[in-house]
């Protein structure tokens, strides 16, 4: 499983959206140009997290996008399915098709173990979760 731009681009609008959350609304292409991200892919990415109510759009020259959920009601995993669709590695037997011994075992003992594990960490993150963290590799911290 891969997770598309797409997907990885409007997760990075919703956390972005979440830090600047004391303002009114934000222009995308200032979440573009802090993201180096490209306007028009953006935008794209917007639609579909405004339709799904994600986020709201404020009309106007001075318009912009804001959350419509506070960042701790928006979970990673549902805004990931509403971006991705299914977060699955496999998909699941067709039910009309009848599966081998080996294919059922596979599919019992890897397979849905593997989406078990990746649906407990994305549905367990919120933005709030994340907003304002940081990865300790990139870090520095100096000891005189």
């Amino acid at each position: 499983m891969k997770i598309s731009t797409r997907g990885r681009y409007g997760i990075r609008l919703l956390i972005d959206l979440a830090e600047h959350a004391s303002e009114d609304h934000v222009a995308l292409a200032s979440v573009a140009e802090r993201q180096k991200i490209s306007i028009r892919y953006l935008e794209q990415v917007a639609v579909i997290l405004r339709r799904s109510g994600f986020i709201r759009s404020v009309k106007g020259a001075s318009g912009g996008y804001a959350l419509a959920l506070r960042a701790q009601d928006i979970v990673i995993g549902e805004a990931l399915r509403v971006l991705e669709g299914d977060m699955l590695v496999v998909d699941p037997p067709l039910p009309n098709k009848a599966e081998t011994k080996l294919q059922r075992c596979i599919r019992l003992t890897v397979f849905d173990r593997l989406n078990d594990r990746i649906a407990a960490v994305i549905d367990r993150k919120t933005l709030a979760s994340v907003v304002g963290t940081v990865d300790p590799d990139a870090s520095y911290m100096y000891f005189i």
